[in-house]
């Protein structure tokens, strides 16, 4: 599983290259210089040891000072100069704690010059042996020297030249912000629960039945909202933005006069509790009766999946068919079941449904592996659920999400190899950018992506919402686990 999330988005891109000239402004994907620090929501010593895992991948020897704080590699020396007027370049680090889970993380390239050094260096006293500054040529190297004699800092050197590497730390960003979330699907047991205390639901009913919390409609998303279409929706997981445009689409759809089917990752064996939650007065007791009857809420790992945005989600559902809205409710993730056994069932459940309630509108909310309607590229036999249902549907479209960065909660990897589950930054690629400026709004595409996504949902920066019922929890590293976007 581990190889899987690597192929799926931990690869190292954007990689510094040494010889490149100082002072470049951008870094090596093409992305403008940053205006802010980047504060990473990861330990300090979870940064640092990642940036030494890139640095190492690079095949530089990595040493640290200050008790991990400081990080400097081994010289590189690009291309061939002439003895006396060669240049060396190696790596600097500078790490900064400002919370447990808040760093910052400086990366510096640092250039010697030959030349610089021996303008600066004074004549040595007498008795001094030169030869042990010298390299075999004769030429002095200051390398060889010594780097901590009475230096107070890590640099011994009189000159050295440097720049932020940001060809690194965008990698550095990649490996920490722009990596799935993991989907525990095995092995993950719920905790009893005597009671659940709804702090936002009422106790007793109101004198009126609230309204759903609908919003405005999305600019451009008419065009995907036609009886009999099937909408796959990219989720990040653990997020505010993506079951509230959910809710607006519904809404949306609903307004049109549309039944709606929307699909949620919820496991099909919740389907009894989750109607029985549509058919209620949405009391405390009746999200008690849903939340404590069942084993998804109450899982000890949370993987975004069970989110206080979703729960509040299904009660907005609630809300609509008690004002007399046509929308149903389909649970059709699997509870143990993984790989190609997991896609089958989803898909069945979602078809099996549909026919149930033809000709609605569906909308279905999974991770970004889930919902592409093409075959994933590392696994030539892993066919997603979007693929699935693109063969047998006539009208099937998966829409990417676009935002800014944010944060959601989620479980991920570590650089220690285990998952942990907590709030987390999420940033975007550069094509899932969401322009500043512009409002939350559809983009369809000229033609498919490779992936299969058919347009993109732009929904602005992203906030974290916690699970319904659990705080954070850390994964053992033998916990079953299902890798998306």
């Amino acid at each position: 599983m581990r190889w899987m999330a690597v192929m799926l988005g931990l690869v190292c891109s954007g990689c510094a290259v040494l010889s490149r000239g100082l002072g470049v402004p951008i870094d090596e994907a093409g992305e403008p210089a940053p205006k802010e620090e980047t504060v990473y929501l990861v330990p300090l010593a979870d940064a640092m040891a990642m940036t030494r895992n890139i640095l190492e991948e690079q095949r530089y020897d990595v040493f640290e000072k200050e008790g991990g704080l400081e990080l400097f590699t081994s010289a590189h020396e690009p291309g061939k100069g002439s003895a006396g007027s060669r240049n060396f370049e190696r790596y600097y680090v500078k790490g900064e704690k400002l919370g447990e889970r808040r760093t910052l993380v400086r990366v510096f390239r640092l250039s010697y010059s030959e030349i610089d050094t021996v303008a600066e260096t004074p004549p040595l006293a007498a008795g001094v042996r030169e030869e042990a500054h010298r390299n075999a040529d004769g030429v002095d190297n200051p390398f060889k020297r010594d780097p901590f004699a009475g230096a107070p800092q890590v640099e011994g050197y009189r000159l050295a030249r440097g720049n932020r590497d940001l060809g690194i730390e965008r990698t550095l960003l990649q490996r920490l912000e722009m990596v799935p979330s993991l989907e525990l699907v095995g092995g993950n047991a719920s905790v009893p629960v005597r009671s659940v205390m709804m702090e936002e639901w009422a106790e007793e009913a109101p004198a009126s039945a609230p309204e759903p919390e609908c919003g405005a409609p999305l600019t451009g998303t008419d065009v995907v909202m036609t009886a009999g279409a099937t909408v796959l929706l990219a989720d990040p997981l653990g997020t505010r933005e993506v079951p509230s445009a959910a809710l607006r689409l519904v809404c949306d759809a609903t307004a049109k006069g549309l039944p709606v089917v929307l699909g949620l990752s919820i496991p099909s064996t919740e389907q009894a509790l989750l109607d029985a939650y549509l058919a209620s007065a949405g009391l405390a007791s009746d999200a008690q009766t849903l939340l404590g009857n069942g084993s998804f809420w109450r899982r000890v790992y949370q993987d975004g999946r069970s989110s206080r945005a979703m729960l509040w989600l299904i009660e907005q559902v609630r809300r609509l068919r008690a004002s007399g809205k046509d929308v149903s409710l389909v649970a059709f993730d699997a509870d143990k079941a993984s790989g190609n056994e997991r896609e089958a069932w989803m898909a069945r459940h979602v078809l099996d449904f549909q026919r149930q309630h033809a000709p609605a509108w569906t909308l279905v909310l999974a991770g970004g592996t889930h919902t592409r309607t093409q075959k994933v590229g590392w696994d030539s036999d892993f066919e997603p659920l979007g693929a699935r249902l693109a063969g047998q549907l006539p009208s099937v479209q998966a829409l990417d999400i676009g935002f800014q960065r944010g944060t959601q909660f989620s479980c991920r990897y570590s650089v220690w190899e285990d998952v942990e589950c907590d709030v987390f930054a999420i940033s975007p690629s550069k094509q899932t950018r969401h322009p500043v400026g512009q409002p939350a709004s559809l983009e369809l595409f000229g033609a498919p992506l490779p992936e299969g996504f058919h347009g993109r949902l732009y929904l602005g920066a992203l906030s974290a919402s916690p699970p319904a019922l659990h705080a954070q929890a850390r994964a053992p590293v033998d916990t079953p686990t299902r890798a998306t976007h």
